[in-house]
């Protein structure tokens, strides 16, 4: 059988780390039980204001939060990408951590930073790939998408998918489904977009609207399938002959 995928499309409490949490708990136990890979989006846990209360709702990444996520993720026999503000030893970071079913763990931290998130928190300096129930896995994060020497670096590695969590703008919801098509033709594989959906509503912070659209894009870059707005689980099979259709189509790892 195919590897199959759940983009899981959420709204986030912002600065409530125990809210997203149950969010987070509840929407794995309710996936089908053939899902290998469940996504959330960008800073899923924490959610984000620019300023120093999201540095009070930074979690640790062998902190409790995390291992009651590795937890359900252990329970439902589910891989997880997840995202939250992770407090490092000297410096903040947008962080994503990837929570396999046996217990292991896996973090990238986001490398471009989108904004006013340059204000309270540092980018990452290593791109990451790994091996996952989809093959060659690599990880992104939102603003990352618009950065071609990224996928670049991906495609040189073969990866033959992305998992990208997310929190797009409304105002800029087109773009991010052209960049997750785009990635995924450029680099032929598969893209999995995960964007939060709902407001941000925060006392002194702006109000912020989120696209959701969550999106899994071709190897050819087309679109696979796509949400709209809803708060809802995009569960996607991925065909390894599709990927390998086009990879012997477009000749571009020939050689």
């Amino acid at each position: 059988m195919p590897p199959t995928v759940a983009a899981c499309q959420t709204a986030v409490d912002d600065l409530d780390v125990g809210s997203n949490l149950e969010t987070v708990e509840s929407r794995l136990k309710a996936l089908p039980t053939r899902v290998d890979v469940a996504c959330f989006p960008e800073m899923a846990l924490t959610g984000f204001v620019p300023d120093g209360r999201i540095h009070e709702a930074a979690l640790a990444r062998d902190g409790p939060e995390l291992d009651r996520v590795a937890a359900a993720a252990a329970a439902t026999g589910t891989d997880v990408l997840v995202g939250y503000v992770e407090a490092g030893d000297d410096a903040f970071y947008n962080a994503a951590a990837y929570l396999r079913a046996d217990g292991s763990r896996t973090v990238y931290r986001k490398r471009h930073l989108w904004g006013r998130e340059e204000a309270v928190l540092a980018p990452g300096d290593a791109r990451v790939t790994l091996e996952t129930p989809l093959g060659s896995t690599g990880l992104l994060t939102c603003y990352d998408l618009n950065f071609v020497d990224e996928s670049a670096a991906l495609a040189a590695e073969a990866v033959e998918a992305l998992l990208v969590a997310g929190a797009w703008p409304a105002t800029h919801a087109d773009n991010w489904r052209l960049l997750l098509r785009a990635r995924a033709l450029d680099g032929v594989r598969w893209a999995v977009g995960t964007g939060r959906t709902g407001r941000r509503d925060v006392a002194d912070a702006r109000v912020t609207d989120y696209a959701g659209r969550s999106l899994v894009a071709r190897p050819d870059g087309g679109v696979r399938a796509e949400l709209d707005t809803a708060a809802r689980d995009l569960v996607v099979d991925l065909d390894s002959a599709v990927l390998e259709r086009q990879r012997e189509l477009v000749g571009v790892f020939d050689g």
